[in-house]
């Protein structure tokens, strides 16, 4: 019933009546008994502030029959002080009491209570104190001569108010039912004017939602129903426009899904087929179609239940072999108010993996076919070296340029080979239980007579409990070889060089520490990047080739380990590599080869 316009319509004039007499009724019938507390007691104020009145009643206090003087006093100004028998009385009280001595109404003046107007007189003071709360108004003047102490008080019991009050209450009452009346009446007219438009409207949209994007509503107002009416003629035409423009779009879009060489395939949150293109189906080489589901395919690459659980940014990543064909997948959830599903994006990367693979060969052949004509340059090399046609100091120069650099040449093409053969999985690893301290001395005799040479301080500081490990003690020396002559190479003469070990859990660590140049902080990043160096010209003179360090990762990534750079304080290097004691994952390949 309430949820009509017209309804609401007519309850918010009701209450809005209805509170607005409310309103009205509290305000008039406050007002009305501040005006007449106010009044009386600026009233009493005024009698007893004149200064010849409150005389005459001294003078008669002081007389003998006092108390019959005072009462005629006070009835002859009766009027002054608004005294009648009904509402308004006077009292004479002793003064020290507050017992009833005379007044105009006897029985009233028996029955008084001690307010706190009699107390304040009692007390020697002028009684003004005023209550909104109290069903009475009160004055209490203390009078004090010729021996006695008498209390003139005032009583009014508001009965004038509370009937005017009242009649007011009649009043409004009255209003309140013409007004309702009146609100009733001019809400059904109000309503009538402002719910036909709406219901204009309404149909207008009904229309819209069955897609009859044709039909206008006359402007018959320029109010804000007027308006509204205005702008949803206007949004009709645009919304035309925009599911247009969407269908063309679809059409585009199912044009590029059809023919784009990538392919795709949208599944439902249930696993259901719901949209795939010829591209997916020649990739995988099946024929979908609606009893396809994604366990039937993708499944085994990345579970439905754990891709719907990715964010919207997130995407999973797989390969599928499907005969001579190399399938990368892209799997992603979709969202949407009604349901949701998971999106496959199908590449055919067969060619592209053949490419790395044969640029892996490549590398591979031209670093093996460099070997001979090196060889041979160093052959040729060391002969001229014998010779005596050329001075025997130039001679020796050219020849010793030419084995520095072939040396070189030939470093490079070996580290080339084992990186190419790291990369293309053909390089194998002979695990064998070794010393690890055995290891660290051999790394350590090997190279201290060039550390020597360059006037280092070569030392080496673990613990003799050093266990044996399961690895490849060749690859592991050459790792510890390749990142001491590092130190060696880049600390200037005179440096100190330390070798430390030790055990941390199941697994062995090596630390090569220098006080060398160090690495600039922008260079450590790519410090095990191939063939990078951080300087080039330093390292030519120093005959490094900028593969040491990516060998010394891919050996230690191999062994399921970890190879670190920090820096060395105050100034200098160090590097620590970390190495499992017998990891399972390499006794698995020790097993498998």
């Amino acid at each position: 019933m309430f949820r009509s316009l017209h309804m609401k319509l007519v309850m918010i004039l009701l209450l809005l009546i209805l509170s607005l007499m409310t309103v009205v009724g509290v305000f008039l019938t406050n007002s009305v008994a501040n005006f007449y507390l106010n009044s009386f007691y600026q009233q009493m104020q005024t009698v007893f502030s004149d200064e010849q009145f409150y005389n005459d009643l001294k003078s008669k206090a002081a007389s003998d029959d006092s108390l019959e003087q005072l009462k005629q006093m006070l009835e002859g100004n009766a009027g002054v002080l608004g005294i009648n028998s009904g509402t308004r009385n006077y009292f004479i009280l002793d003064g020290k009491t507050g017992v009833f001595l005379a007044g105009s109404d006897s029985e009233q003046g028996q029955a008084l209570e001690m307010t706190p107007n009699i107390l304040t007189a009692i007390a020697g003071k002028e009684g003004y104190h005023s209550d909104m709360t109290a069903s009475y108004m009160d004055v209490a003047m203390p009078l004090a001569s010729g021996g006695h102490s008498y209390i003139i008080y005032i009583l009014d019991n508001r009965e004038t108010m509370q009937n005017l009050n009242n009649e007011l209450f009649f009043i409004i009452v009255e209003s309140l039912v013409f007004g309702l009346l009146i609100s009733v009446m001019l809400s059904f007219l109000l309503s009538k004017t402002m719910i036909t438009p709406i219901e204009r409207l309404t149909e207008a949209v009904e229309d819209v939602a069955n897609g009859d994007f044709s039909r206008k509503i006359q402007v018959a107002s320029r109010d804000e129903i007027g308006i509204l009416t205005g702008k949803f003629n206007h949004m009709a035409g645009v919304l035309r426009e925009t599911l247009n423009a969407v269908e063309n779009e679809r059409n585009k879009l199912n044009t590029l899904f059809l023919h784009m060489t990538d392919g795709v395939v949208a599944f439902s949150r249930g696993g259901k087929i719901i949209h795939n293109n010829p591209a997916a189906t020649k990739m995988l080489g099946m024929e979908l179609d609606e009893n396809t589901t994604y366990g039937d395919i993708f499944e085994q690459v990345a579970p439905l239940s754990n891709v719907l659980c990715l964010k919207q940014s997130e995407y999973a990543k797989g390969d599928m072999f499907i005969g001579k064909r190399n399938l990368e997948l892209l799997i992603a959830p979709f969202f949407g108010e009604s349901q949701g599903g998971v999106l496959v994006v199908i590449h055919d990367v067969t060619a592209q993996r053949r490419t790395e693979e044969l640029r892996r060969e490549f590398v591979a052949n031209v670093s093996h076919e460099l070997r001979t004509p090196l060889t041979n340059v160093r052959s040729y090399a060391e002969t001229l070296l014998d010779a005596g046609d050329l001075p025997e100091e130039t001679r020796e120069n050219f020849l010793s340029v030419i084995l520095s650099e072939t040396d070189r040449m030939a470093h490079i093409v070996q580290d080339l080979l084992t990186l190419s053969r790291m990369d293309y999985g053909k390089s194998k690893l002979h695990y064998e239980w070794f010393l690890f301290s055995d290891a660290i001395r051999a790394v350590y005799q090997a190279n201290y007579i060039e550390a020597s040479r360059r006037g280092h301080t070569l030392r080496m500081q673990f613990s003799e409990q050093l266990p044996e490990i399961f690895a490849d003690r060749n690859r592991i020396e050459q790792v510890m070889t390749n990142i001491l002559s590092n130190s060696i190479k880049y600390t200037p003469d005179g440096g100190e060089i330390t070798l430390s070990a030790g055990l941390l859990g199941d697994k062995v660590w090596l630390e090569v520490s220098d006080n060398g140049i160090g690495i600039p902080e922008e260079d450590k990043e790519r410090i095990f990047d191939r063939f990078y160096r951080v300087d080039k010209a330093r390292s030519r003179e120093s005959g490094g080739t900028g593969l040491g360090l990516s060998i010394a990762k891919e050996i230690v990534l191999q062994h399921g380990g970890d190879i670190q750079l920090t820096d060395y304080m105050p100034k200098g290097l160090s590097v620590r590599i970390v190495l499992p004691i017998a990891g399972k994952e390499a006794e698995d390949r020790s097993d498998g080869e």
